[in-house]
C-alpha cells in the first residue's frame, strides 16, 4: 500500500522532468522567414533559436547566453551577451569605480552604487544609480540619479544635487564608452 502511494507521488514528478527534458531538446526549431524577425531574432538578447542553415549561433547554457552577438551604432558587433549597449554598460562601469557597485544587472541595464563618502569629508555621502536605455551609443541612450546625504545632528538628511554634476557624470560615461568603441574600432 506505502509503495502505491509513493509511486502515484514520483509518477507526476517524472513526468514533469520528461516533458521539460523534451521541451529543452528541440533540434528542429527554425524562424518562420515571413514572420518580423528573419534575421533568426526575435529581438531578445536571449533569443535561442537555430538558423534556417542549421547553425546554432544563439544557444544558451545554463541560461548564460553562448555566442550572442550585439550590434554597436557603428554596425560592429562586440560579441557580448547583454542586453544593452557594451560599451556604454563598460563606460559607465569604468567611470564609477571609484563608488562601491550594489547591484549591476546586464540585462536591464541598471547599475546600482552603494554609499560612497569621498575622502575627506566625513558629513557627505553619494549614491548613484545608471540606467542604459538603448542597445545603441547615443548620447540619450544613458540616464543617471545621483543621490546626496548630509550629516546633520547624526542623522543622514537627503540634500539636493546639482544638475551640472549629472550631466557631467553622463557625459564622462559616454567619453568613456566612445572612447572604448575607437579603440576597438583600432584594433580590429
Amino acid at each position: 500500500m506505502r509503495a502505491t502511494q509513493l509511486s502515484a507521488l514520483l509518477l507526476p514528478a517524472a513526468l514533469m522532468a520528461a516533458l521539460t527534458v523534451a521541451a529543452c531538446s528541440s533540434s528542429n526549431s527554425q524562424t518562420d522567414p515571413n514572420s518580423a524577425a528573419a534575421d533568426g531574432s526575435n529581438g531578445s538578447p536571449l533569443d535561442a533559436t537555430v538558423k534556417s542553415d542549421g547553425s546554432d549561433d544563439n544557444g544558451l547554457v545554463f541560461g548564460v547566453g553562448k555566442g550572442l552577438k550585439q550590434k554597436d551604432s557603428g554596425g560592429n558587433s562586440d560579441g557580448s551577451g547583454i542586453g544593452v549597449n557594451a560599451f556604454l554598460w563598460r563606460g559607465a562601469l569604468d567611470t564609477i569605480s571609484f563608488m562601491p557597485v550594489a547591484s549591476a544587472d546586464p540585462f536591464g541595464g541598471v547599475i546600482i552604487t552603494d554609499w560612497y563618502t569621498p575622502p575627506g569629508t566625513s558629513g557627505e555621502r553619494f549614491k548613484a544609480t545608471i540606467y542604459i536605455l538603448s542597445k545603441e551609443l547615443r548620447s540619450d541612450g544613458i540616464r543617471v540619479n545621483i543621490y546626496r546625504q548630509v550629516l546633520q545632528n547624526g542623522q543622514w538628511i537627503d540634500a539636493p544635487v546639482s544638475d551640472s554634476t549629472v550631466g557631467d557624470i553622463e557625459n564622462k560615461v559616454l567619453a568613456r564608452a566612445r572612447h572604448m568603441r575607437e579603440q576597438q574600432k583600432a584594433s580590429g
